[in-house]
């Protein structure tokens, strides 16, 4: 690989920057098809190999909702849990965690919903009760010495409700975090996210008390706003942010929320800025190529195309 970005260190941003890798989770749950565990596991093991800190493998959701996932005690089986890399997955509630118990997980993630509707349509709940349900998985989870990561969706935007007050926001999120979730990912899950809206939504949770280390940004690329919201965060200190390798996913109960923020054109962006991110773009390319080519269409990562 010849190309690379122009670099110009902007000392007002963060010197390193987290990559954490939602692909084979985020990114493969949407597809039509099923991709074979075989392939999941040799793509996990790609994106460790190239040097990706943090990679969530699967989710333990119930076969019925989200069928591309029911392989995942299997997938999950076949890996290397306990080496350096972090490899978590996401627990809907109490059972997801009981099969993570069982196969020796060892870093977690709950989803959370910033919004009546959504909460209503993907947990079958209200957002108060969700806290309900949460609280046992993550008291259990604790417990049994597990890292609990929290998601919150529909942070900027709901399809149902339409804007989504930020005060919302952040009494959702501030809850999961003194429930005991080490991390707090801010889900733009239809993509409509402003990067003022980005400081916005940083600044309410800093005015409640939270800290910005224990914030994450997870942008969609519906409307071409990820990455300049994602450089809306650094701008206000984020340096942890939530990519899918070649811009792969979607949210299965939201319909306009299409590609994930592709990994290859935020490590490209964080290049440009002289921030380090530890990642070997080359060695990402060409793993974005090869799920592309079993998936059987070309990747929507706009450095994947641009470089191919």
């Amino acid at each position: 690989m010849s190309v690379l970005p122009m670099v110009e260190r902007d000392p007002s941003l963060p010197e390193r920057v987290t990559i954490f890798e939602v692909g084979p989770r985020d990114g493969l749950q949407n597809e039509a098809g099923l991709v074979p565990v075989d392939a999941k596991v040799e793509f996990i093991g790609r994106l460790v190999s190239a040097g990706l800190p943090i990679v969530e493998a699967t989710s333990f959701v119930h076969p019925k909702w989200v069928p591309q996932l029911a392989d995942a005690a299997e997938v999950v089986a076949r890996l290397p849990i306990d080496g350096p890399t972090p490899l978590p997955v996401l627990v809907p509630n109490e059972r997801g965690l009981d099969r993570a118990l069982e196969s020796g997980v060892r870093h977690i993630a709950i989803f959370a919903s910033a919004t009546e509707t959504f909460a209503a349509k993907n947990l079958n709940s209200t957002v108060e009760d969700q806290f309900t349900m949460f609280a046992p998985v993550v008291e259990r989870a604790l417990a049994a010495g597990m890292d609990v990561r929290a998601y919150v969706s529909m942070c900027f935007g709901d399809p149902w409700e339409g804007a989504v007050d930020p005060t919302q926001v952040v009494r959702v999120g501030s809850r999961l975090l003194e429930m005991g979730a080490t991390q707090l990912s801010i889900g733009d899950t239809i993509g409509v996210g402003t990067a003022a809206h980005v400081a916005r939504l940083v600044q309410g949770f800093a005015g409640a008390g939270v800290p910005v280390d224990r914030l994450a940004m997870h942008f969609h690329d519906t409307y071409g706003q990820a990455l300049a919201n994602a450089l809306a965060a650094l701008r206000c200190g984020i340096t942890t942010f939530d990519a899918s390798a070649g811009g792969l996913g979607g949210c299965p109960y939201a319909e306009s929320a299409t590609g994930n923020l592709a990994t290859e054109d935020l490590v490209w962006m964080l290049t440009g800025l002289g921030i380090e991110h530890g990642v070997d773009l080359e060695a990402l390319v060409s793993t974005s190529r090869w799920m592309a080519g079993i998936l059987g269409r070309e990747s929507p990562s706009a450095v994947v195309r641009a470089l191919g």
